[in-house]
């Protein structure tokens, strides 16, 4: 008979259901359409010190001594009965009365058979307390890193301005020109690293932010090496994006190299002109250039030398996988450094024009 069949079908599905709850080594409890405990794995009452005796015939939200009873828990059952939600990793707090909470994930999952008067609900439970514990801890231990590294970060830029102040005093007081000019670019180069770690030490993320980094290098370079500032004006042109600390040095160090090349050789006896530093990416590719419009590249290659500057700059691109190619402008020079986004750059200067001493 079909009514025969129907409750053998409910009965097979029944006797299932208890079966798999029983033996699971997870969580997991078998509700009826009122929330009442049809079955409860030995793992759930282990795990949330609930008798297993008590638990059949309760309601879900009666277990223990009611820290199941979570009123946002009761609407989503409601809404699963009903058809209208599906608790899928819902994660709530529970906490038993003299206990400490238990952070804990739900999934419910509606077993209906066809016959919307004879529902039934399988609850997995998860315990991820200490998961979240862990978590909090490594969150923690993150920000007090964080902390303690821009503390550093702090206490190194204030040690380089110390060290490139007392570099300045000296050069004042030094009496050869020669040694002045060697103290004064060691303060512009130990004053590019300065302003980096000011950045980082102000910084909510563990990058450098281009366009600040280069103007705010380019004023400290300004105000210690350009007399007339009205005659000679150093620009910055770059976008607002950022890079890792490590690639950022490197920009630093180079635009500090090139423009004081820029002052020493394009603008003798203190000439006017401008020397503009530019930075533009698309995806991988990046350039970094810096123009002036000084007097331009030596006429033959006798009077061009390859300086300590160039070296450093050199060093630096193939650090960071580019190449270097000099220019000669109507007037001044041009210096860029081209990283093209592939897994290798040749390591040798590319240079179109004689190169500048640096």
């Amino acid at each position: 008979m079909p009514g025969s069949t129907k409750l053998l079908t409910d009965a097979s599905s029944l006797s299932l259901a208890l079966a798999m709850v029983y033996a699971s080594a997870s969580p997991l409890l078998l509700l009826d359409g009122e929330f009442e405990v049809m079955a409860a794995s030995a793992s759930f009452c282990d795990a949330f010190d609930i008798d297993p005796a008590q638990a059949v015939g309760s309601t879900l939200f009666s277990l223990g001594t009611g820290e199941w009873d979570v009123p946002q828990l009761r609407s989503l059952m409601d809404a699963t009965r009903s058809g209208d939600a599906e608790i899928d990793a819902y994660e709530t707090e529970i906490r038993r009365e003299g206990g400490l909470p238990r952070c804990v994930i739900l999934n419910v999952r509606k077993l209906s058979y066809g016959d919307p008067d004879n529902l039934r609900f399988l609850v997995a439970v998860a315990d991820v307390t200490e998961a979240r514990a862990l978590a909090q801890t490594a969150r923690d231990l993150v920000k007090d890193n964080d902390l303690l590294l821009q503390e550093v970060r702090h206490r190194v830029a204030n040690s380089l301005q110390i060290i490139a102040s007392v570099m300045m005093l000296n050069a004042r007081r030094a009496s050869s020109e020669e040694t002045r000019g060697h103290l004064r670019d060691a303060h512009t180069r130990v004053m590019s690293v300065a302003d980096l770690q000011q950045l980082l030490a102000v910084s909510s993320r563990d990058v450098v932010n281009v366009r600040s980094y280069l103007t705010k290098l380019c004023g400290t370079i300004a105000a210690s090496m350009i007399v007339d500032p009205g005659a000679l004006v150093l620009s910055v042109d770059a976008p607002e994006v950022s890079v890792e600390p490590e690639v950022s040095v490197s920009l630093g160090l180079i635009v500090t190299e090139l423009v004081i090349n820029s002052l020493k050789h394009g603008f003798p006896d203190g000439a006017g002109g401008t020397i503009l530093v530019s930075y533009t990416c698309e995806g991988p590719r990046w350039t970094l250039s810096v123009a002036d419009s000084g007097v331009g590249m030596p006429v033959s290659l006798n009077e061009a030398r390859a300086g300590l500057g160039t070296s450093i700059v050199q060093a630096l691109a193939r650090q960071l996988l580019a190449r270097v190619v000099v220019s000669a402008r109507t007037p001044g020079t041009t210096v860029t450094i081209e990283h093209t986004g592939a897994a290798a750059v040749k390591p040798e200067t590319n240079v179109a024009e004689p190169q500048v001493a640096i």
